[in-house]
C-alpha cells in the first residue's frame, strides 16, 4: 500500500530535526578539531533547522510527542555537546600556570553540556513555555559559545580577544550561562502576534539595537546581543512587578 499523504506529512518536521542533529554531529566533529569556523557554521545550521521543525509542524498540523523528544535529542547535541566542547578546547588552549594545567581543568566547559541536558528535560515537561521562555534557551547559550573562539580569529579588538584567552573569564561565562538556563527568569518571546509598536515595543528596541551591534561590531556582537535578550528581559520582569 503507497503511503498517504497525510503519512508523508508527518515525517517532514522529523526530517528537519534529523538535519539538526546531523549538523550537530558534525559540528562535535569540527569542535574537536579545533575548526572553530566550520563547527559555528554548522551550528547556525542546526538552529535554522531547529526553528523550521518546530514551523513546519505547526504549519501542516502533525505536531506530536515524537517530534518533542527528537527535537529534544537533537538540541542536545547541537546546543549541548558542541558548545561544552569548544568551551573545553577554549580552556585547553588558553591554559598557562600549573593551576590551569592540571588535568580536569578543561574538563569544567562541559558544565554547558550537563546544564544544557538539564534545561532540554526540565523544558520538555515544564507547560509554561509555550509561547515565552523561562531561563535562557540552549540554542542562545550555543550561539554565545560559538562566537567566543571567532573573536580572536575575526576581529582585532585587543579588549575582547583578551577576554576570550583568559581561563578565569570563561569560567565565568560557563557558570553564568550555566545558571541562566536554568534560571526561573521569564524572557520576553520573539513571535509577533501583531505588529503595533506599543504591544511589541521591547522587541522592536531588542531587534534595531542588534541589528546596529551586528553591522559594527560583526563577530563580537553575537554574545552581547544575548546579553542584551537577557537584560532587556530581566528589565521588563522588574518594570511589570512594579506596575
Amino acid at each position: 500500500m503507497k503511503p498517504t499523504l497525510m503519512n508523508i506529512k508527518k515525517h517532514i518536521p522529523n526530517l528537519l530535526t534529523l538535519g539538526n542533529l546531523l549538523c550537530g554531529t558534525l559540528a562535535t566533529i569540527a569542535a574537536v578539531n579545533s575548526d572553530y569556523l566550520t563547527a559555528a557554521s554548522l551550528v547556525v545550521l542546526g538552529i535554522v533547522f531547529d526553528f523550521f521543525d518546530g514551523f513546519a509542524a505547526r504549519l501542516l498540523k502533525v505536531s506530536g510527542e515524537l517530534g518533542k523528544q527528537l527535537d529534544s535529542l537533537a538540541d542536545m547535541v547541537t546546543s549541548g555537546v558542541v558548545p561544552g566542547i569548544i568551551m573545553f578546547q577554549l580552556f585547553t588552549e588558553n591554559a598557562v600556570g600549573s593551576f590551569e594545567s592540571l588535568t580536569f581543568f578543561p574538563y569544567m566547559g562541559l558544565i554547558l553540556t550537563l546544564a544544557a541536558c538539564y534545561r532540554l528535560a526540565n523544558f520538555n515537561i515544564d507547560t509554561r513555555q509555550s509561547d515565552s521562555f523561562i531561563g535562557l534557551p540552549t540554542p542562545a547559550m550555543s550561539l554565545f559559545v560559538i562566537a567566543l573562539p571567532l573573536i580572536p580569529l575575526y576581529s582585532d579588538n585587543q579588549f575582547f580577544i583578551g577576554l576570550v584567552q583568559n581561563n578565569y573569564f570563561l569560567i565565568g561565562v560557563t557558570l553564568v550561562l550555566s545558571y541562566l538556563m536554568n534560571a526561573e527568569i521569564p524572557l520576553f518571546s520573539l513571535k509577533f502576534k501583531t505588529f503595533g509598536l506599543k504591544e511589541n515595543l521591547l522587541k522592536y528596541v531588542f531587534l534595531i539595537a542588534s541589528i546596529i551591534m551586528i553591522l559594527t561590531l560583526e563577530v563580537i556582537s553575537i554574545p552581547l546581543v544575548i546579553i542584551l535578550y537577557v537584560v532587556l528581559s530581566v528589565g521588563s520582569n522588574l518594570r511589570s512587578k512594579k506596575v
